[in-house]
């Protein structure tokens, strides 16, 4: 196995055959053989310095850093998340030829700025003849209801991505542009951080720049815009079912954005303010990943439910930016692509950097007879991005030529493009593989365009793959500009003195406490329930090989428990093979509410909360299910993975808000089953075996031990699970900390008394303290029972999302 300690010499030498071996092998176009070998041989042996001659690891050991940070996707109509794939190998652009691409990224982004303008606005391009009208009308993209509005600090754009491809001669042409709400930005930076975990000097030796001014300039810009000093600003994201949410959850937690879906945003009087446990607070922009169709339901797609009614009011009156404007996507059909020539004569009065690919669009008649002419020698594509209406998915070349002869105005006829290769790890060896490259642009705090030097290359599988058949590819890249000059180590965070001191993270939305909260109940439900699996398993039928030790009257009782949360139907009878179905349906069924849905329902909350959550904790929460042989050993493991979780939220999570709900609903859980615990196995007549249960129900058997060595006696241990409020497990602890969050959480009002759920956690508290263990009957279990779900209520009415119109209140200050 490769090892840190492997030589500078034995790196070099490593280095050294590789390129020699792919030099061979290698198609001219490619991008290794068409410049300098020596940067590629310095990163090839900082390459080695990690996998020695294993290039298989070096691939491994760059996807498990990638991994740890968190990065994945998901493809649309999957249910779960795959891991995004890092090469190992980066891609390397010199700093001079990085200068032209950057030249031209810039001058296209904004080119597509005055279109856009002008096509919302005065409308001079279609009334010269320079655009025909139905280039503009004919297109979903063109969004009616914006023209007119002038954005908010009179720029439609403030971030753009574009796909280039490199010709065999070295030349760069741009694929697509990407103007709607362009993704893969965040996925450049864990590239970058996954890479540079690996190959730890390359950026140093060859003087590779970084990504952190870029973001910058771009959360700048953002601000720049707003017409408040100290604007809030969110991140808008369609939420966790979005095929690219985890990069759009490290995105906002690296630049500081909140994360908010259109449910938290409510827009009241001209403004738009995002619902939190403290009341509406106001926010200012909004870098929005939601389709611009979706974003208000009463100005564009009335279906919409995840959407903001009033937010482009909003948004004309100039209270809220939308980054990017909505409508500016009119420029990403590729139908525009036959035209950027001619817009960059009038609006710039230059010619085009960045050539676009050779594109022909079929709506006028020249351009349809050479696309008809050439069907064999060109890619046929929809004008506007989408389907036409008149063919489908899976339509015949003659479906294909008839709908064009009816409708040529949907089609366009664009060049095939033969890409460049790079070197990625094939088994043990590098192989050539074509590439695509998307860059990133974004308008700074003066409203000039940056870009970012680099972006990520996405990597065909197959040697031959075309522009058409690379899609997403097999592997992404880092893409690394360096030269001979050092780069300043810049870093998005702030300098020591800069900042005044806070000791919490700011804005809570309601829906993000709501998750918090019922994460803590899953989990702890989840807890309880294979606590309770465990001792049906150890101490009635020993799955895995013994035989029954309750009686049958608590077996019943701890049976009926079981049942009655609906973690498997009531068993036909109490015999070895009914339990042990009884069991094994409790713990993994997950059409009923076993530890298996439980954990289902808490790794959703988990993958919705990444921005606020570890990468340990989200690890955890969406670790398969243990697959052990014998169901004590799975329970087991499930123990230990609770055991892990309990421990990062106790000693890892800071003491927040967030970190209040997601405790406040644990203790809220707890005490609810060990309330009905106590009633079904601690009331007077109880036996040593119903005792015994409970204290195992309770996780208080050494704490008895301990205090008491002679024996059981019911009211002793109605007292420690029920009513000691120095046991973290009692049902006294769980209210006094209940009470304790509640009180310490955001009122709305300023006369000092306690809201409702403070008031209802208040009583519930005394009535447990001033409760005697002798005396504690069923009648008082029940209702403590019936005040805890009450006051689950109180905290939903109050705080969450449902609850959202009393942050309406009269008086109530927005701000």
């Amino acid at each position: 196995m490769a090892t840190q300690s492997t030589s500078l010499f034995d790196a070099g030498v490593n280095a050294r055959r590789w390129i020699d071996d792919y030099a061979a092998r290698a198609p001219a176009h490619d991008v290794l053989a068409t410049g300098s070998t020596e940067p590629w041989a310095t990163m090839l042996e900082e390459l080695a310095a990690v996998a020695s001659d294993d290039l298989g690891h070096a691939r491994e050991r760059v996807q498990r850093h990638a991994a740890d940070i968190g990065t994945g996707f998901r493809i649309i109509g999957e249910a779960d998340e795959r891991p995004w794939p890092v090469s190992p190998v980066p891609l390397l652009i010199e700093a001079a030829e990085w200068a032209g691409i950057e030249a031209g990224v810039a001058q296209r982004a904004e080119l597509i700025e005055r279109v856009v303008a002008d096509l919302y606005g005065e409308g001079r391009l279609v009334a010269e003849g320079v655009l025909p009208a139905s280039l503009v009308t004919g297109s979903r993209l063109f969004l009616r209801p914006m023209v007119g509005l002038e954005p908010p600090g009179g720029k439609h754009l403030q971030f753009v991505a574009f796909d280039l491809a490199r010709g065999p001669t070295g030349e760069w042409r741009v694929l697509a542009d990407h103007l709607r709400a362009p993704a893969g930005a965040g996925y450049a930076l864990e590239n970058r951080l996954a890479v540079g975990r690996t190959l730890g000097g390359l950026a140093a030796r060859l003087n590779v720049q970084r990504h952190a001014p870029f973001f910058a300039a771009f959360r700048s810009g953002l601000a720049a815009l707003c017409r408040r000093d100290d604007p809030r600003i969110g991140l808008l994201t369609p939420g966790r079912f979005n095929p690219s949410y985890p990069e759009q959850a490290h995105l906002a937690r690296y630049l500081g954005l909140l994360l908010v879906e259109g449910a938290d945003l409510a827009a009241l009087e001209g403004k738009v303010y995002v619902r939190t446990i403290g009341g509406l607070k106001r926010i200012d922009a909004l870098w929005r990943r939601l389709d611009p169709r979706m974003l208000d339901p009463l100005a564009f797609d009335t279906h919409s439910q995840i959407g903001v009614p009033g937010l482009i009011d909003a948004y004309a009156e100039g209270n809220v930016v939308l980054a990017n404007a909505p409508g500016a996507a009119v420029m990403e059909a590729p139908a525009f692509h036959a035209f950027m020539p001619a817009l960059a004569r009038a609006m710039l009065g230059e010619p085009l950097k960045l050539p676009t690919i050779a594109t022909w669009w079929c709506g006028g008649a020249d351009e349809c007879a050479h696309v008809a002419a050439n069907l064999d020698r060109l890619t046929i594509a929809p004008a506007f991005g989408h389907l036409p209406l008149g063919l489908t998915d899976d339509a015949s070349r003659a479906d294909l030529i008839a709908d064009m002869v009816r409708r040529p105005q949907d089609y366009v006829g664009q060049e095939e493009v033969r890409l460049s290769t790079m070197p990625v790890v094939v088994g043990d060896r590098l192989e050539a593989r074509p590439f695509m490259l998307r860059v990133f642009a974004a308008r700074d705090g003066d409203g000039q365009w940056a870009v970012m030097p680099g972006g990520f290359g996405r990597i065909g599988e197959h040697p031959q793959a075309t522009v058409a058949a690379i899609g997403e590819g097999l592997w992404s890249a880092d893409v690394c500009i360096y030269g001979a000059e050092p780069v300043a180590p810049v870093s998005l965070l702030t300098a020591p003195d800069s900042l005044h001191v806070r000791r919490n993270p700011g804005t809570l939305p309601s829906r993000v406490a709501d998750n918090f909260y019922w994460l803590g109940r899953y989990l702890e439900r989840g807890e309880a329930l294979l606590g309770a699996i465990r001792v049906l398993l150890g101490n009635s039928i020993d799955a895995d090989g013994g035989g029954a030790v309750l009686p049958t009257a608590t077996l019943a009782r701890l049976v009926g428990m079981l049942a009655g949360s609906g973690a498997a139907p009531s068993p036909s009878s109490l015999n070895r093979p009914a339990l042990i179905q009884f069991a094994r349906t409790a713990m993994e069924d997950p059409d009923w509410h076993s530890v298996a849905a439980i954990n289902r329902n808490a790794r959703a909350i988990g993958e919705g909360s990444r921005d606020r959550l570890s990468a340990d904790m989200v690890r955890l929460l969406e670790a398969p299910f243990p697959t052990q042989r014998g169901m004590l050993e799975r329970a087991g493991s499930l123990q230990r993975r609770y055991a892990a979780i309990v421990g990062l939220s106790a000693e890892h999570m800071v003491r927040t808000s967030a970190w209040r709900f997601h405790d406040l609903g644990r203790r809220i859980e707890r005490a609810a089953a060990i309330a009905r615990a106590v009633r079904l196995f601690g009331m007077p007549g109880a036996t040593v075996d119903d005792l015994s249960t409970l204290l195992d129900l309770g996780d208080s058997q050494i704490s008895y031990r301990q205090r008491y060595p002679t024996g059981l006696a019911r009211v002793a241990v109605v007292d420690l699970v029920a009513l000691d409020p120095n046991n973290p497990r009692s049902l006294g602890f769980q209210t006094e900390r209940i009470a304790s969050h509640l009180a310490a959480l955001p009122v709305l009002g300023d006369d000092e008394m306690a809201e409702a759920q403070q008031a209802q956690a208040i009583r519930l508290k005394a009535m447990v303290t001033t409760a005697d263990a002798t005396t504690l009957d069923v009648d008082t279990l029940g209702d403590v029972e019936s005040r805890l779900v009450a006051l689950s209520e109180a905290v939903a009415r109050r705080y969450f999302l449902q609850g959202a119109e009393p942050l309406r209140a009269v008086g109530l200050t927005l701000a």
